[in-house]
């Protein structure tokens, strides 16, 4: 038998006899997901004109029909949506209108901007509008040497233009469909003990 083998069967065995382990995974994607949505659901409440206001302009915004409502929606989705992933109470239902946030996030706010969140000319996934922006990148950094403090300016992370793409929405759409397949998690979730309570697991061990 192969080496690599006899090493993973074991370890493969042990991890199936740890039903624990069955929950982990949907809680890691629970609490890396929760303060994403809560924070994106936060900003959106606490300037809601704002945010209004950017949905329903046509010149400088989304276009979006019925601004007011389309910001309501998605601030109350994504912030109490945030919170029922942290409990992992209703994750399968919550997932639902988080993913059309996500969809809605990606093609109409991100999708012209291809796939990169910051613009890095040196990715393979790096379009036009990243390639074109690397020449700003310079020019931007080049100023801040002659003019600025730029070891200061630099001190706690690199000068990036932020390409705004597809990629975390993206990310975040597949979490939350991993999530809608497994639910919040065996033992790590509301939901498995109120299945618990109710008899409404398939198998129980």
């Amino acid at each position: 038998m192969n080496p690599l083998l006899r090493l993973y069967q074991p370890a493969h065995r042990r991890l199936q006899q740890t039903s624990i382990a069955e929950g982990l995974a949907p809680l890691l994607l629970r609490l890396y997901l929760a303060p994403v949505m809560l924070q994106a659901g936060w900003n959106k409440l606490s300037h809601f004109d704002d945010t209004a206001a950017w949905f329903g302009n046509p010149d400088w915004g989304l276009g979006l029909p019925a601004p007011e409502l389309m910001t309501a929606l998605a601030a109350g989705t994504e912030f109490f949506g945030g919170l029922l992933l942290l409990l992992g109470l209703a994750v399968r239902w919550i997932s639902i209108p988080l993913m059309v946030t996500m969809l809605v996030a990606a093609f109409a706010v991100h999708w012209s901007n291809g796939w990169l969140a910051i613009a890095d000319a040196s990715s393979w996934l790096a379009n036009e509008r990243v390639l074109e922006a690397a020449e700003r990148l310079e020019r931007a950094k080049s100023i801040l040497r002659e003019h600025g403090n730029y070891s200061w300016l630099t001190g706690r992370g690199s000068v990036v233009i932020l390409n705004n793409g597809i990629e975390f929405a993206a990310t975040y759409f597949i979490m939350l469909l991993s999530l809608f397949f497994t639910g919040g998690g065996r033992y790590t979730s509301i939901d498995y003990w109120l299945a618990r309570r109710f008899n409404l697991l398939p198998h129980q061990r």
